[in-house]
């Protein structure tokens, strides 16, 4: 059996990524994909779904 690791970093860089993310949509919205992979891997660890 594993043990639980914190995810509190991984939700920290979440809201970094999204906070990104919602910036490029507004300033640069042709370029706002770019943030998506940060956004959507660190979403998955804070789940701890990898």
């Amino acid at each position: 059996m594993e043990a639980q690791q914190s995810t509190g970093k991984y939700w920290i860089l979440f809201f970094l990524w999204l906070g990104i993310l919602v910036t490029l949509m507004f300033v640069y919205r042709e370029f706002f994909w770019l943030a998506l992979p940060g956004t959507v891997t660190y979403f998955a660890k804070g789940m701890d779904l990898i």
